[in-house]
């Protein structure tokens, strides 16, 4: 039996799909061309059909993790209109989820602490400072952390 606490991410979830889909219509990343956003597009439907017809071995918390990313990770390491728009509509649906900034997190911290972060820092380092997101010593600093990271993972 499917519990109330997964009903209720599941349902949360599929709301917070509608509305990727319906900022990224609004706010077509412009980067990007056209067969970019639509390809954006049918990924969050699929994403949000893949919730709705989940096999019974697959409805439960820890799947439904795997959909948060799915559907968060580029809201979460993304900017643009695209991504405001999605995190004001979350907001203004009163979802329970929060904007996070792993990047602050990390600076912060001093320190990347697994392959999730370490594959972050790698994929966003370069856009972040061509967009003004993080500093010149900041990049150094992660790139640092990077070094760091990589030499504890051959010890």
């Amino acid at each position: 039996m499917v519990s109330k606490k997964y009903e209720e991410m599941s349902l949360n979830l599929i709301k917070a799909a509608d509305i990727a889909i319906e900022s990224i219509k609004k706010f077509p990343p412009k980067r990007e061309g056209d067969g970019f956003w639509k390809h954006l597009v049918n990924c969050y439907q699929e994403n949000k059909e893949l919730i709705i017809n989940a096999a019974p071995k697959f409805r439960n918390l820890t799947s439904l993790k795997y959909d948060y990313e799915s559907i968060f990770t580029r809201f979460q390491e993304g900017t643009g209109e695209d991504v405001e728009e999605f995190w004001k509509r979350i907001k203004e649906e009163n979802l329970p989820f929060k904007r996070e900034n792993k990047m602050q997190k990390i600076l912060k911290r001093k320190k990347i602490i697994n392959a999730i972060e370490y594959d972050f820092v790698t994929d966003v380092i370069v856009p972040y400072q061509q967009e003004g997101m993080i500093t010149e010593e900041e990049v150094i600093l992660l790139n640092t952390y990077l070094g760091d990271c990589d030499k504890r993972k051959k010890k």
